[in-house]
């Protein structure tokens, strides 16, 4: 089936492997998602050498480790945002999150991280869209409920250290009634896309409900520049780059085949890997599921158990076959887990040799790994009790910013 949108892959699965959608994700092999073949797929480009190096060239900036790790591994015309930098042409950053629990967990923090450094890298706006109807849509939950979940996430991200003079984050429940310009942008695009457009690329069945076949237009809307007049005014050329999962890439593969004809730049993007859950690395960690993710507000204590009791093992069955033969750190979770927060790659380097060898065993591993989300979940408890009422609105009114 062709929708004639941009890379669509009408069902996204891809075989009997692995299944990956906006909203599920699951691999069947114990190695977890194939990110090669994901990429063929969907279509995208792999970051490589050459990219990473002229992104390092023209900031004066060492690449973050979620990119030379692989962690950010795919992108979409990353090279033409690299352009308007280096022509000093304006762009800049649109991220999300979907509400769907009082509290993030640290998987969630993954594209802020990104975001955040970004942002401090390329001097640029950004606005992050909270898109408590979505999970209104998806979920059997209140308006009501999503929009406090919604302020409780939204005190988690301003706790990452965003930077008030040039951050938007903004509801869809609460911003749509506030800015007609937006939800202008939002009926053009649901113009440009016919029902079987949607049907393939997402995959909606007859028995879904019309909010979810209207929704993808509210997440795309963001990527057009004048959806914010505040912000940009009238201007049409001013390009957006996406940070994300690679399971949004769906919405944004629309919103590239639609952003021309309504006289924008397509979006460029950046995709992420999922963050394991707790239990292995065939799917990413939920929120729905509280012994498979670390949570925010999770104590020491909390943190501790549940590494020490879930967290996938890639070591050998008893102390002496581990020894003989060594750990598998593709596959271990806690080790996963450092690739990710662990920003020292010498020490990384170690811990990995020292695994595979045999020389370290998991519980010393895990060890290693609790005392670091211990120290990174208080340092965030910290900085989200400083977050105010007064400080939440300051990030959430409509208001010009620095760029």
């Amino acid at each position: 089936m062709s929708s004639g949108v941009e890379g669509d892959v009408a069902k996204m699965e891809l075989g009997d492997e692995q299944l990956v959608t906006p909203w599920n994700v699951v691999a069947n092999s114990n190695t977890g998602i194939d990110y090669d073949k994901l990429i063929v797929q969907f279509g995208s480009q792999k970051i490589g050498t050459e990219l990473i190096d002229r992104f390092e060239k023209l900031t004066g900036r060492k690449a973050h480790h979620f990119i030379r790790r692989g962690i950010f591994f795919s992108h979409r015309e990353f090279e033409k945002i690299l352009d308007r930098y280096e022509q000093k042409k304006p762009f800049y950053l649109y991220t999300g999150r979907g509400p769907s629990s009082d509290a993030l967990h640290v998987g969630h923090l993954i594209p802020f991280i990104f975001t955040k450094w970004l942002q401090e890298v390329f001097n640029v706006p950004l606005v992050i869209q909270l898109t408590d109807d979505e999970k209104f849509l998806w979920k059997d939950l209140t308006v009501e409920k999503t929009l406090a979940m919604a302020k409780e996430n939204i005190k988690d991200i301003i706790a990452c250290g965003f930077d008030p003079d040039k951050t938007f984050i903004f509801s869809d429940f609460q911003f749509l009634g506030q800015c007609p310009e937006f939800y202008r942008n939002v009926a053009r695009i649901q113009r440009q896309v016919t029902f079987n457009q949607v049907k393939g690329i997402f995959g909606f069945g007859g028995s879904d409900c019309i909010g979810k076949i209207a929704f993808p237009a509210i997440q795309a809307a963001p990527a057009l520049s004048n959806s914010f007049p505040f912000i940009f005014g009238e201007q049409k050329d001013v390009a957006c780059l996406i940070p994300c999962g690679i399971d949004q890439d769906p919405f944004f593969r629309m919103t590239r085949d639609v952003a021309p004809k309504l006289g924008h730049p397509k979006p460029c993007l950046l995709h992420s890997v999922f963050f394991p859950a707790l239990q292995g690395i065939q799917t990413k960690m939920s929120a729905s599921d509280p012994n498979s993710s670390i949570f925010l507000t999770d104590t020491d204590k909390q943190i501790k158990s549940k590494v020490n009791k879930y967290a996938f093992s890639g070591g050998g069955a008893t102390v002496e076959e581990h020894k003989e033969k060594g750990g598998n750190c593709d596959v271990d979770v806690s080790f996963q887990y450092l690739r990710f927060f662990l920003e020292d790659d010498d020490a990384l380097e170690k811990i990995r040799k020292d695994y595979t060898s045999g020389e370290l065993l998991t519980g010393y591993l895990k060890k290693d790994l609790i005392e670091l989300l211990q120290k990174m979940v208080k340092t965030h408890q910290t900085a989200r009790a400083t977050v105010t009422d007064e400080v939440i609105a300051k990030f959430t009114s409509p208001r010009s910013l620095k760029f």
